[in-house]
């Protein structure tokens, strides 16, 4: 089995704005943005399919095609581990806005193993030429590691965003 990991390798690069708004001795703030060339409603079923567009970088079973979102209250960002019947359950779902915002709660990856919790919120809005999609990640609960975690949350998520815009761009080479 693969572990979770924050060290990933370099992507290609992608219009996208990101930022670790605030950061403390046991909490932190992460959130990050991207234009697709879709439609709002594309966006979401894009942004609600992660098996198109996270990175096996960062899974546990090494294939993206193992993730998954269960879409309803109690649902889960999950994924399963075929080699040994198993599951991960990477985020709760809390909430979800059809077409405009999921709500997620928990410690995504190895903050799993931290006496953290956290809230992102993948929100979708309409702009010209498509959509915006932004995440936001509040983190409390990391005790002494929150700088360190920050920064390779701040990593990971904004290399996530890259990807999910390189998915919506599909087969369309002429963008950028």
């Amino acid at each position: 089995m693969r572990c979770f990991s924050f060290a990933a390798l370099a992507v290609l690069a992608a219009p996208a704005s990101a930022d670790v708004v605030s950061q403390g001795d046991s909490a932190f703030h992460v959130t990050h943005d991207v234009q697709l060339v879709i439609p709002p409603d594309e966006a979401f079923a894009l942004l609600s399919n992660p098996s198109r567009w996270w990175s096996a970088e960062h899974s546990y079973s090494g294939d993206s095609a193992n993730l998954s979102m269960n879409l309803r209250p109690g649902g889960c960002f999950c994924e399963a581990l075929p080699d040994n019947g198993g599951f991960v359950e990477h985020m709760r779902i809390a909430q979800v806005f059809s077409g405009e915002k999921i709500v997620m709660t928990g410690g995504l990856g190895p903050l799993v193993n931290e006496p953290a919790t956290g809230t992102m919120v993948w929100t979708v809005e309409r702009v010209a030429g498509g959509a915006k999609i932004s995440v936001d990640y509040k983190v409390f609960g990391t005790p002494g590691t929150a700088s360190r975690m920050a920064k390779a949350v701040d990593f990971v998520l904004g290399e996530q965003v890259k990807r999910l815009r390189r998915a919506s761009l599909g087969n369309r080479r002429d963008l950028p």
